[in-house]
């Protein structure tokens, strides 16, 4: 792609202040500025998880966004987007909502530490809802960077289902993993919830075995190159990333200590 990359769509599960601070959610808060210095276009997204405090960090709802209802498993419901900015950055960040989906109080788990058995439902609410949310704001995306687990159904709905869309006709994908994969297995039937457009039963065939790695697997698959985003990955999964023949940029844990990282991610971009 070289220097025609201008436009970076950032779809995160986590982003600080909105989250804790950690790896991901650092890199999700500083990361798109450090691109956008680079004097890129970008747009960031996450789910609106229910412990983010609205008033505090001042969300407020998009209507000329919201309004769509997106179906799954045969229930229809209804897709709000916010946003709130981080005055710091000069950018804004979107936020995917639904009652449903996105209203209780812990982010992934039950208070008795059980894996929530609908995640698999919120990730393909939350891949759908970003790119139906990127098609109303008519911003064609070059570049597509997906964080954090609960984005890892939108390369294959991306590379199925929207391709022909104009908006995303020529966008890449790039998969950063973390080691967040989910240990807990999804429900028997999550392969199916996800056929939609022209995804096929044998598009997620390796969801018969509906385990976290293989969703990153899947997620791989359909991407254009990877980033080790943190140690602890799936030695297999790594492995898979590898031998699929896809760009992998290697994990370094000082480049994200000093903020080096978004060289390399730029670059990595670039190279696509």
């Amino acid at each position: 792609m070289g220097n025609s990359v201008k436009r970076v769509l950032f779809v995160n599960s986590e982003i600080y202040p909105y989250l804790p601070e950690s790896d991901m959610a650092n890199i999700g808060r500083y990361l798109p500025q450090g691109i956008q210095e680079r004097k890129k276009e970008i747009r960031s997204f996450m789910p609106r998880y229910g412990c983010i405090n609205e008033r505090k960090n001042q969300l407020h709802e998009v209507i000329r966004l919201s309004g769509m209802n997106i179906i799954i498993n045969e229930v229809d419901r209804p897709l709000v987007i916010k946003v709130a900015s981080i005055s710091a950055a000069r950018m804004q960040v979107y936020f995917i909502d639904n009652e449903d989906y996105f209203h209780r109080k812990s982010i992934y788990h039950d208070a008795d530490g059980n894996f929530f058995s609908d995640n698999g439902e919120r990730a393909i609410f939350f891949a759908r809802g970003v790119l139906e949310t990127v098609k109303k704001l008519r911003w064609a995306p070059d570049i597509i960077h997906c964080h954090g687990w609960i984005s890892h159904v939108l390369p294959i709905y991306l590379k199925k289902a929207y391709i022909d869309d104009p908006i995303f006709s020529n966008s890449k994908i790039i998969l950063s993993l973390y080691n967040d994969t989910p240990e807990t297995d999804f429900p028997a039937d999550f392969k199916d919830s996800i056929l939609f457009g022209g995804v096929t039963e044998k598009d997620v065939e390796i969801l018969s075995e509906p385990t976290g790695i293989n969703l990153a697997k899947l997620a791989a698959s359909y991407s254009d190159g990877v980033i080790l985003g943190s140690d602890g990955i799936s030695e297999d999964l790594v492995n898979f990333c590898k031998e699929s023949g896809l760009p992998v940029l290697p994990f370094n844990q000082e480049a994200i200590q000093n903020g080096s990282y978004v060289e390399d991610y730029n670059s990595f971009y670039d190279q696509l």
